[in-house]
């Protein structure tokens, strides 16, 4: 081999040895692939609680009713009362009861059922009837509450009332289930409306045969009884036909009166 040729070959292989060519620089090192590093599972952040405010402690119910509840219908005849309504199947019957023996009652209306049958209202308060109000969805326990919420409760129903029939006179205010509180009894005079209770139950809500009620309100009526029956609030069928015995033989023993 030439000399020249073998220097060329030489310094070739030095090159080829050093990397790119470029003197001072060392050939670099493929780097190995970086580990994959395990990513912690993000922790999801709490959500903020919504504090309910607590519900307002109930007052105890008084062992015994309060002064002033109205339990006579003001003379001697007997006072009729129906609650719970006004209901389209049972408050049309027994108001065609009522008109047939040309007397009236005192309907203890609810402020929701009145809202939804005003056309019912309209008609009791037409043919004569005495208004009373009996809270706005029968709340037992209403007594038992803020005198705010009583008052609300109250005011909201005798507007439902009045929405049906304007300028329709509510006398009477009456507690579901007769749990009375003095705060109550309070409330409702302030609005305008006397506590009305009963003297005669003969516990038709419990839906007994008619046979029961009659029983039940013939022996148990005097001159100025209050007598509660229900013309809604479930199946009357049993009051209804309870009715067509009782306003006769009521009438012509006593009377059938409004309340005073």
């Amino acid at each position: 081999m030439r000399p020249r040729a073998a220097l060329a070959l030489a310094v070739g292989l030095v090159l080829l040895l050093t990397g790119c060519g470029e003197p001072g620089k060392t050939p670099s090192r493929v780097a190995a692939p970086p580990a994959a590093s395990a990513t912690p599972t993000p922790k999801p952040k709490p959500r903020p609680s919504r504090t309910t405010p607590p519900k307002p402690q109930l007052r105890p119910l008084p062992k015994n009713l309060p002064a002033g509840l109205h339990r006579h219908s003001g003379d001697r005849g007997v006072a009729l009362t129906f609650d719970d309504g006004p209901n389209p199947r049972w408050t049309p019957q027994i108001l065609d009861q009522l008109r047939a023996a040309h007397v009236t009652a005192t309907f203890c209306l609810i402020g929701q059922q009145a809202r939804r049958y005003p056309q019912l209202v309209a008609r009791i308060v037409r043919e004569g009837h005495q208004l009373c109000n009996h809270s706005w969805r029968h709340d037992m326990n209403l007594g038992r509450r803020p005198v705010a919420d009583i008052r609300a409760d109250l005011v909201r129903t005798n507007q439902a009332i009045r929405a049906a029939a304007p300028n329709a006179k509510i006398t009477w205010f009456r507690q579901p289930g007769g749990r009375w509180t003095a705060e109550e009894v309070a409330v409702a005079g302030q609005l305008g409306m006397r506590p009305l209770h009963w003297s005669v139950d003969p516990q038709d809500w419990d839906r007994p045969p008619a046979k029961a009620i009659i029983k039940r309100v013939e022996s148990a009526s005097r001159p100025g009884s209050v007598v509660l029956m229900h013309d809604a609030g479930g199946d009357r069928s049993q009051t209804m036909a309870a009715c067509r015995t009782l306003i006769p033989d009521l009438r012509r023993r006593y009377g059938i009166t409004q309340l005073r």
